[in-house]
């Protein structure tokens, strides 16, 4: 079968994608094999007591903090402390995990503020250096952080921002499980594990909509085009490529984007058959998350950027690649699709266990996000001989980074 064509076919292929969509396929391969691995039994991790102030109380002073995309790091937490691979003796672990919620310090619109989440870092990496043996033997190379920020442990929603900061000068020993991803970026430390943003489970699925729903739009986006507040000129925000997608298709009868967020938003995805999911000020976004979930394909807008859990989801066979420089042929692009790779598409993103490696369910799930960041901390193991320095040895050096860093929190 070929290209979608006149609107009279592309309207009967949508109407065939929907029959034939229902129908799920498991990914062949390392990569299927890899998405179902099972951790326990592989690795144990010992949670450090931290003061609450680290973390509980952050939480009830904001509960904000529990719904927005950088939970993650609330979330891990309260797995891994009921979680079969957490071990209460620190002398068999083969990771440490430190507790401390640096996206937790809201302004009143939401955002982490940026200057505070680096000096939250760094008084817990004091607190558990003073306290226990285990991050001086090793200055952090067998300790994981969950960093959830925009750019990572660069810790500022601005990349240049960001990449004037770098990673925090006492993490680069440390493995950082992180939504950020970027090729060959400062703010991507090697052996990272990238994963999804935080989108809530139980709100997407009281939202779900009958399988042989139609898929009656052809593209869908809901979000800015523009960030007047903090780019008036309108050419850094996403790199320019929302608003191109906006200036370029606003008046395109197959494409149904707005500023509007519906409350049928979920629903409205569920009946698309494209999914934008374009860079804004950091590469990844929740949408990918929803997307997914509700079986969209992603058309992926971010030049380089590094995908969740890529070695267990076969993002190339599930989404579109579209470069920033050829949104203005987005709709050649996706017109040109033939239906059979649509149909693959579709099928594999039906499978369960594709959807569930995106989320962290409370309580967790066999294969969901949780379990796979933990398959790749697994995988990292054993550790070299290169983790553990010799007596009195150092590598980090402590007063390293911005001014504004060093400060107490």
């Amino acid at each position: 079968m070929g290209t979608w064509g006149s609107p009279l076919a592309l309207a009967a292929l949508l109407l065939l994608a929907v029959v034939a969509a229902q129908d799920t396929e498991r990914i062949e391969g390392s990569a299927g094999d890899v998405l179902e691995d099972d951790p326990v039994g592989r690795l144990k991790v010992y949670v450090y007591e931290l003061p609450t102030k680290y973390n509980k109380k952050m939480v009830a002073k904001d509960s904000r903090c529990l719904s927005h995309m950088f939970a993650a790091e609330i979330f891990m937490h309260r797995f891994l402390l009921s979680s079969a691979i957490r071990t209460l003796n620190p002398e068999e672990a083969d990771w440490f995990y430190t507790p401390v919620y640096t996206t937790c310090d809201l302004t009143p619109w939401g955002h982490p503020l940026p200057f505070k989440s680096p000096r939250i870092m760094r008084s817990a990496i004091q607190f558990i250096s003073k306290r226990w043996p285990y991050w001086n033997r090793t200055e952090g190379a067998d300790h994981f952080f969950v960093v959830p920020h925009d750019f990572g442990a660069c810790f500022h929603y601005q990349e240049e921002k960001a990449i004037e900061r770098g990673v925090l000068p006492l993490l680069r020993r440390a493995t950082l499980v992180q939504t950020f991803g970027q090729k060959d970026h400062v703010c991507l430390k090697e052996g990272s594990i990238t994963i999804p943003p935080y989108a809530p489970p139980q709100k997407m699925k009281t939202h779900l909509v009958p399988p042989e729903t139609p898929r009656s739009i052809f593209v869908y986006f809901r979000g800015l085009f523009y960030d007047t507040a903090n780019d008036p000129e309108g050419g850094y925000y996403a790199r320019g490529a929302r608003a191109s997608v906006w200036e370029n298709f606003k008046n395109n009868p197959l494409f149904d984007i707005s500023t509007d967020h519906p409350p049928t938003y979920y629903e409205d995805m569920q009946r698309a058959v494209f999914c934008l999911c374009p860079l804004g000020w950091a590469p990844w976004s929740p949408r990918l998350v929803e997307a997914v979930v509700f079986g969209c394909i992603p058309v992926i807008i971010a030049d380089d950027i590094v995908l969740p859990f890529a070695d267990a989801i076969p993002w190339e066979e599930i989404g579109v690649f579209v470069a920033e420089d050829d949104v203005p042929k987005l709709d050649t692009i996706l017109t040109s699709i033939p239906m059979e790779v649509i149909l693959r598409k579709q099928r594999l993103l039906a499978n369960p266990s594709m959807k569930q490696a995106m989320l962290f369910p409370q309580p967790a799930q066999p294969g969901d996000a949780f379990h796979q960041i933990l398959n790749g901390l697994a995988r990292k193991l054993p550790h070299g001989e290169d983790v553990f320095l010799k007596p009195g040895q150092k590598v980090l050096n402590w007063t390293e980074g911005p001014r504004g860093d060093l400060k107490p929190w």
